[in-house]
C-alpha cells in the first residue's frame, strides 16, 4: 500500500532540472576566455616551429646538393632546379647519378609554397641560394628563410 505523501517524494521536481540561462551563458564566457589564452600564448611557438621546420627542410636540400655535385662534379643548373636532386639527368652523365636520388621527395615549405633554387648563389655568395620565400609567399624580401641565414 502506498500513500500519498511516498508518491510526491518519487517525482522529480522539474523546477531544479537542467541549468539556467544566466549559467550557461557564465560557463560559455569562461570556456571563451580559456581559447583566447590558449590562442595567444600557442600562435608565437607555431610561427617559430614552421621557421625551424623551413631551416631544416632547406639543411636537407643542402645536403642533397652537396651530395649530388659530389657524384656530379657541379651543382644542378638554374633550368632543373631542386628536382634535379630527384629526375636523373639524360645523356652521358645519367650513369653518374645515385640510384633514387639525393632526397626522397621535393616537398613544399611550411606555407605550402616551393622552394626556390638559384644558382650562382646571389643573396648567399655562394654556388647556389636555397630558400623559402616566407610566410607571406613572396621571394625577394625580408621574411625569406635561406642558406644564407
Amino acid at each position: 500500500m502506498t500513500h500519498a505523501k511516498d508518491d510526491q517524494k518519487a517525482a522529480p521536481d522539474t523546477k531544479d532540472a537542467g541549468f539556467s540561462l544566466v549559467e550557461l551563458l557564465v560557463t560559455v564566457s569562461i570556456m571563451a576566455l580559456l581559447a583566447t589564452a590558449v590562442v595567444i600564448s600557442v600562435g608565437p611557438v607555431l610561427g617559430k616551429s614552421r621557421i625551424d621546420r623551413a631551416r631544416s627542410d632547406i639543411a636537407a636540400l643542402e645536403s642533397g646538393l652537396e651530395q649530388y655535385s659530389f657524384d656530379m662534379f657541379n651543382y644542378p643548373g638554374a633550368d632543373t632546379g631542386l628536382a634535379a636532386l630527384k629526375t636523373p639527368p639524360s645523356g652521358e652523365k645519367a650513369d653518374q647519378y645515385r640510384p633514387g636520388g639525393y632526397i626522397k621527395r621535393v616537398q613544399q615549405d611550411p606555407w605550402g609554397n616551393d622552394y626556390h633554387y638559384t644558382a650562382p648563389g646571389p643573396r648567399s655568395g655562394g654556388a647556389y641560394d636555397v630558400f623559402s620565400a616566407g610566410p607571406d609567399g613572396e621571394p625577394g624580401n625580408e621574411d625569406d628563410i635561406g642558406n644564407w641565414n
